[in-house]
């Protein structure tokens, strides 16, 4: 799954699978990243999508020094199972 997407100004994470385009959507202001919801396609479900779009997203936040905001109950509860992210926590 290493074909994602960023599309920043679209704010706009994304990974088309068999035809299915999985999104994550966020927003940025200043050095805070909100991160509003993760969307995969019940066709393409259950194969950890969801997570790798969370992994990708948060690695990038950390390369732009950014302050996460997991509005996203998803990406709440996967930083709370990967604790090594937590230190991005707003």
């Amino acid at each position: 799954m290493s074909d994602i997407q960023l599309d920043e100004n679209a704010g706009r994470f994304s990974l088309v699978v068999e035809g299915h385009t999985c999104v994550l959507e966020f927003v940025r202001e200043d050095d805070v990243v909100s991160m509003n919801s993760v969307r995969v396609p019940e066709a393409v479900g259950g194969r950890g999508i969801a997570g790798e779009l969370t992994r990708f997203a948060l690695d990038w936040a950390r390369t732009e020094n950014l302050t996460v905001l997991p509005l996203c109950p998803y990406v709440s509860k996967w930083i709370k199972v990967h604790q090594e992210y937590r230190d991005l926590l707003a």
